[in-house]
């Protein structure tokens, strides 16, 4: 930002710090830290620049990036093909990563497992997702994203973040940024990471992915834990009370306030927030992970293993309860899908982690009026390859990134439920139909909210940024 422009702000802010004693200052300053600002209220953009279909996300990603080619993407004339070398006219010289670029070989590795059609539409779904086969007909699948990005964590932070480089703030924060709360007691934007029971190693996830980058730090996520406090530091320390918290927090509160006066930096105003909501987190956080007063019936939905804290029934469970409460983005990232070798075995086990448990979401939002205004998405970083890494059997193999075509699916809140989009060649290695673009996804997501992807910016260091940087198209034909 220039130097000049930076002081004028500054010195604005201070003016209105100075004078928030009385009137409209001092209200917004109380309603920032009483909690008493009505729902909805708060967010940079005051409205949304259309009407909304969706009054929140529940994003589940993937990370890893699961085998279309095992799940979704079904392509039998590939039998006849079994370990025959990928043809150069199919690969057309593109770039692989250095796990197989050595291969002396490109086997070709058709899936091991059957496909049948589901739903009025008759949608091909493999065999590993018979929960979610059942609700095909309410969502939209889309076998043609694709992305830049070939390695893991560049891809994560793109599609997080739209930008393969980090520093940039992620999809939940410009959410919270340009639409406020829903709910004064929760944060605006949570972030679950369930265990997993595919292979044993999986990639790691750093915070940035759920961080605010350049924008104010109280948009960012906030991490719910499966063991011990459920937020980090949530609980008193030993001989303090409710009555000494609330005592302490009003004294920072006040040295706080005179810092922010003397320097107008708006992130002490943001850390009083954070200090607030932690305060009233210790009441709502304990409410919200207790699940003594969900029906055995809603329960069953989620699967065997709802009430086992951190597994992912048990975490799409809470994210149906947070999404209940007010909380605009929650998060799940399910790890273990990176699948270079014994990929039937592990991709089995990941499935049966999360098949039940995104089906039965789909129906207790259903069951409670919720899935028309809540928007679902079920998406990874990128694809897998055709062709084989490492050792190739009938029962076994491996397959390594793949960043030209990938499957999701979305569903809810402004989604036309039983669509099919895209289409990729025989060997599900180049998109023939529909290319959709990571940034086409976000833009999307961010339409069903009522933004304009365009227009939601902020500007830093003398440049507008937006989540979806100078590209994006909506996907138009999934749209309800």
């Amino acid at each position: 930002m220039n130097p000049l422009q930076e002081r004028h702000e500054l010195l604005t802010r201070r003016a209105l710090l100075r004078g928030a004693t009385g009137g409209v200052g001092a209200a917004a300053l109380s309603s920032l830290l009483t909690g008493e600002a009505r729902a909805g209220e708060g967010g940079a953009m005051g409205a949304t620049h259309f009407p909304a279909s969706a009054k929140r996300v529940i994003y589940l990603h993937m990370s890893g990036a699961p085998s279309q080619i095992d799940m979704w993407d079904y392509k039998p004339l590939l039998e006849k093909y079994y370990d025959v070398e990928l043809p150069d006219s199919v690969r057309q010289g593109q770039r692989l990563t250095t796990m197989t670029s050595g291969q002396a070989r490109f086997p070709i590795a058709p899936s091991k497992f059957g496909f049948a059609r589901h739903g009025e539409t008759g949608c091909f779904v493999s065999e590993l997702l018979p929960f979610t086969a059942g609700v095909v007909d309410d969502i939209a699948v889309i076998r043609s994203l694709y992305t830049e990005a070939i390695n893991h964590d560049p891809a994560m932070t793109f599609c997080q973040t739209g930008h393969q480089q980090p520093g940039r703030p992620s999809l939940g924060a410009w959410l919270s940024y340009g639409l406020g709360s829903g709910n004064q007691d929760l944060p605006t934007f949570m972030v679950m990471t369930p265990s997993w029971t595919g292979r044993n190693d999986a990639q790691a996830l750093f915070s940035r992915l759920w961080a605010t980058g350049f924008l104010p730090t109280e948009h960012q996520g906030v991490a719910l834990r499966s063991q011990g406090d459920p937020v980090l530091y949530l609980s008193n320390p030993d001989g303090l009370d409710s009555a000494g918290r609330r005592r302490q927090l009003d004294a920072i509160e006040r040295l706080n306030a005179k810092h922010a006066e003397e320097t107008g930096d708006p992130e002490v105003l943001a850390r009083m927030a954070q200090y607030e909501m932690s305060f009233r987190m210790q009441a709502s956080v304990p409410e919200l992970i207790d699940l003594s007063s969900e029906p055995e019936h809603v329960k069953a939905l989620y699967g065997p293993e709802v009430e086992r804290p951190g597994t992912f029934s048990n975490c799409t469970l809470l994210a149906r309860r947070m999404a209940e409460r007010g909380v605009r983005f929650i998060q799940l990232y399910h790890r273990g899908w990176d699948q270079h070798g014994n990929l039937p075995s592990d991709i089995t086990d990941q499935c049966r982690d999360v098949d039940q448990a995104c089906a039965g979401l789909i129906l207790d939002l259903k069951q409670r009026g919720m899935f028309e205004d809540t928007l679902v998405v079920w998406a990874t970083e990128f694809g897998r390859t055709v062709y084989c890494q490492g050792g190739l059997s009938r029962e076994n193999y491996g397959r390594d990134h793949h960043p030209r075509n990938f499957t999701i699916w979305m569903a809810g809140g402004g989604i036309k439920g039983g669509v099919q989009l895209g289409k990729t060649d025989d060997f599900s290695y180049n998109i023939v139909e529909d290319p959709v673009h990571i940034h086409d996804l976000n833009a999307t997501i961010l339409h069903c909210l009522g933004i304009d992807h365009e227009r939601l910016t902020y500007r830093f260091r003398g440049r507008d940024y937006r989540l979806t940087d100078v590209e994006g198209e909506l996907i138009d034909q999934v749209l309800a």
